[in-house]
């Protein structure tokens, strides 16, 4: 290979990879309330042990710090929403995630999940939570 080849190559390698970091679900995500439009939180996607998990690590509205999930069941019945972990157990499926759950604080309600980075925009990530052929997607976007 001349120089000139392998350095293209290697310029192709490296926005390659660029390209595929930016298109990753993992990192920190603020969200968007789809019914009012308003932002309600940072959550930080990461991945344990094979799977992706999201956490509230900031709650944006001040009067909702002390926030507790008063509606949710079993172990996280009335615990703090900030620190809270509302999307567990995502398995890579293609250019999605799925076959896991997300929780909605407020209403207490867990709903199946499956999250994918939007093909247009790699800064917003889209969130669909569903039961059955209902379902609900938000659009997040990516916290730099």
């Amino acid at each position: 290979m001349t120089s000139k080849k392998l350095y293209v190559f290697a310029t192709l390698v490296v926005l390659c990879s660029f390209s595929a970091f930016s298109q990753s679900v993992l990192g920190k995500w603020k969200t968007i309330d789809d019914e009012s439009g308003k932002e309600k939180s940072i959550v930080e996607i990461y991945e344990e042990n094979g799977k992706v998990y999201g956490k509230v690590i900031e709650l944006l509205n001040k009067d909702r710090q002390d926030a507790k999930c008063d509606k949710c069941d079993g172990a996280k019945k009335g615990k703090p929403v900030l620190g809270m972990v509302i999307i567990e157990d995502l398995e890579k499926d293609g250019s999605e995630y799925a076959g896991g759950t997300i929780l909605d604080p407020e209403k207490g309600k867990e709903y199946k999940c499956k999250i994918w980075v939007d093909e247009d925009d790699a800064n917003i990530l889209n969130v669909r939570g569903y039961i059955a052929f209902l379902f609900r997607t938000q659009n997040w976007h990516r916290v730099q």
